[in-house]
């Protein structure tokens, strides 16, 4: 069972920004921008390519829905999307607010908020989400 199932299971604590019944989106705890969301089918597969196309497409627009509402609760030029897949054995996609392209450089430092700062990042998503999706 890789981390981010015991994250679905509620076995593993995490500041969730938008959930439906077939996928997830939480912040990373070592983050390369405020707001580096990480967004994930509840179903586990390796691989994104190995999803199933009607998840596949479902988790893409997911990831749509909750990059509008980084954008909104973080400022920042862009939303970047990125798929490295070789850090958990979990598909999942990354949302970066970015600025500049070496912002979704994954080989520079990481943040290190503290459980209180990830808290108030994920409440103001939440709360841009809200007038997104109402």
């Amino acid at each position: 069972m890789s981390i981010f199932s015991k994250i679905i299971a509620g076995e593993i604590p995490a500041h969730k920004v938008a959930e439906t019944n077939e996928f997830l989106a939480f912040l990373d705890i070592s983050p390369l921008a405020e707001g580096h969301v990480l967004v994930i089918p509840k179903k586990e597969v390796d691989y994104i390519f190995d999803i199933d196309d009607e998840t596949y497409m479902g988790l893409q627009m997911f990831a749509k829905i909750v990059a509008t509402g980084i954008k909104k609760a973080i400022p920042c030029k862009k939303v970047g999307v990125a798929v490295i897949g070789l850090e958990v054995p979990h598909a999942h996609i990354h949302l970066i607010p970015m600025n500049r392209v070496d912002d979704m450089n994954f080989s520079r430092l990481k943040l290190s908020p503290t459980q209180d700062e990830l808290a108030a990042t994920a409440q103001k998503i939440v709360e841009a989400l809200r007038t997104v999706t109402n």
